[in-house]
């Protein structure tokens, strides 16, 4: 069901962007079409650097508070999502992108798909960072490392080498 909506996604999207292209060109003109195109991917970067780094530093704060970010996560997602759209050259992904950088639409959008997503927590472990900045224990068994190592003998042909003294 999956792979079928996204093909179909991958290829209907690019054919109606083709045909905007063709529809607004021949209204405005080439060169009026192409300066549009070109300045909604400055303006979305310009608008991805801004949201994007207020919406990361949103998730720092919600990381460093103890809480589990789960809008902070969305807000970044979806912000880096319309960062995207907006630099791909096309009207439909443009309107979509700019779409996506409202707040308003950015919070209706993640309230109609935080009921399917989950976020849990590693077993063992709780909110809030301990010492290191890993993760505060509380109990439960030790974390399980598995590390794989072999021995590495330099090269005695290479030239970059450290003289022996």
């Amino acid at each position: 069901m999956i792979r079928t909506v996204l093909f179909a996604i991958l290829l209907i999207i690019p054919i109606a962007e083709i045909a905007v292209f063709l529809t607004v060109g021949s209204i405005i003109g080439v060169l009026p079409t192409l300066l549009i195109i070109v300045l909604t991917a400055i303006l979305g970067a310009a608008l991805l650097k801004r949201q994007g780094l207020s919406a990361f530093a949103k998730l720092q704060e919600d990381v460093r508070a103890g809480r589990v970010p789960t809008a902070a996560i969305g807000e970044t997602i979806t912000v880096a999502i319309a960062g995207m759209l907006l630099l791909t050259p096309g009207f439909i992904t443009d309107t979509i992108g700019f779409l996506l950088f409202v707040p308003s639409v950015r919070s209706w959008l993640w309230k109609q798909i935080s009921g399917s997503v989950q976020i849990h927590s590693a077993g063992g472990t709780t909110g809030g960072m301990g010492p290191g900045g890993g993760p505060r224990r509380t109990g439960g068994p030790p974390p399980v490392i598995d590390l794989e190592s072999s021995e590495v003998r330099p090269d005695p042909t290479t030239p970059w080498r450290e003289e022996q003294r």
